[in-house]
């Protein structure tokens, strides 16, 4: 905001007057990601009748994350109680700062071509900007085109990604 502060001595009382205003920061962000979206929506990327059904029970599951973050071990841990029989094959990127969607791109093609029944892509909570990797279009893409289906748990329960959007299925981070 640009303008001027008025004081009004009688009370003591301070108002702003704004003459301008430009967004900045995450303002712009939303407004790109949101317009991606839109944008896959309108090209069918987002609709349920594309997605392809998750096996109840899965016998091999990718998984596609950092391998030094918290959150291989929770899923770790999350998949030997719930599925103690699954086979668990990590393939480790980035998950954000430069190169993140590429080394994700990467590792999606890695963990198909070892033939599991689905591919996990989670990644822990962040800021808004730490999780702008998983809004990248070619990432998301990337996971809509993968020839096994895609299982995504992104950030804390109310963040939701484009990659979330073109997943076959969305699940909660542990």
């Amino acid at each position: 905001f640009t303008g001027n502060f008025n004081l009004y001595k009688a009370t003591g009382r301070m108002s702003f007057v704004a003459k301008s205003f430009t967004l900045a920061g995450e303002g712009l962000l939303r407004q790109q990601v949101a317009a991606l979206a839109e944008k896959l929506r309108r090209e069918g990327l987002c609709d349920d009748a594309r997605k392809r059904r998750i096996p109840v029970f899965c016998t091999r599951v990718a998984v596609v994350t950092s391998l030094s973050g918290a959150v291989i071990d929770d899923v770790k841990r999350t998949l030997a109680r719930r599925n103690p029989l699954v086979e668990i094959l990590c393939v480790g990127a980035k998950v954000q700062g430069e190169g993140a969607p590429e080394e994700l791109i990467r590792a999606l093609g890695q963990a198909a071509e070892l033939n599991p029944d689905c591919i996990l892509l989670v990644r822990g909570g962040g800021s808004f900007e730490d999780l702008m990797t998983l809004n990248d279009e070619s990432l998301a893409r990337a996971v809509a085109a993968c020839p096994v289906p895609v299982v995504t748990g992104i950030g804390h329960e109310p963040d939701t990604s484009i990659c979330d959007m073109v997943s076959d299925q969305r699940a909660s981070t542990p």
